[in-house]
């Protein structure tokens, strides 16, 4: 197996050339991104941090990040035992903020946090997806108003993200079902490709965590990117294909 990648102007290859992507003749395919660590350097975190810092006063800036750090112990357990419970504790530091001040801070989470994140090779290998006529679609944690914008920025694409409750216009604090974390991913990956009519032996899935494992495992085309280590000792066990989209051209 050759096992070799680097990036040129912008684009990614493949550590295992026998498995690089390809155009799909027959029934049309989706590639599906992972987005936080996947395409960009950033987590979840950090764009919530960014609206917590910027609320209309410094009064409720105080208090919302004086709130985020009393439940900062419980987040950090939770990460380590189950994804979608950091989520749910993460985004309800959302609550009390109005919908119209989370939508127009979006555009500044994206060119401030998001934007200078995305990796050097990441906009390169979503192209390749896309020139190989599969639908682009970013599965994210991050709220839907963000990962709308990243999806923009990459040319464009479908967008399952996390959403967040609102009632007369004020988030509530919960977000709405499916929660986007962990084995929740496979289904909604299974769910799209029926939806669509798309064969999952013939898509593909991109994530850099093993957590993300279950997402990875019911395509037929399961790809590592920029993999922690565990995900790297699976895909190196299965052979599948290593993106390294951290080097610059």
């Amino acid at each position: 197996m050759n096992e070799k990648c680097n990036s040129d102007a912008g684009s990614a290859t493949c550590l295992d050339s026998t498995r690089e992507l390809r155009p799909v003749f027959g029934p049309l395919a989706a590639c599906y991104f992972d987005v936080d660590g996947t395409l960009v350097r950033t987590n979840l975190v950090q764009p919530t941090l960014y609206y917590l810092l910027n609320q209309g006063t410094p009064v409720q800036t105080t208090l919302r990040m004086g709130r985020a750090l009393l439940k900062a112990p419980r987040m950090a357990y939770a990460e380590l035992l189950d994804r979608r419970t950091f989520n749910e504790l993460l985004y309800s530091a959302y609550a009390g903020m109005s919908e119209d001040r989370l939508a127009v801070l979006a555009d500044d989470v994206f060119d401030a946090v998001l934007r200078p994140a995305l990796y050097p090779a990441a906009r390169g290998l979503v192209e390749k997806s896309r020139a190989a006529g599969h639908e682009v679609v970013f599965v994210s944690g991050a709220l839907d108003w963000i990962a709308e914008r990243l999806a923009h920025h990459l040319g464009g694409g479908s967008v399952i993200a996390n959403r967040l409750e609102m009632k007369a216009g004020i988030a509530t604090g919960k977000l709405l079902k499916p929660v986007i974390a962990g084995p929740e991913k496979a289904r909604i990956v299974r769910d799209h490709a029926r939806t669509k009519g798309y064969d999952l032996d013939e898509c593909f899935a991109f994530s850099d965590s093993y957590s993300d494992v279950p997402m990875l495992s019911v395509v037929g085309h399961p790809a590592a990117v920029n993999p922690d280590r565990r995900l790297a000792l699976m895909a190196k066990a299965y052979s599948w294909p290593r993106f390294d989209l951290t080097q610059t051209a």
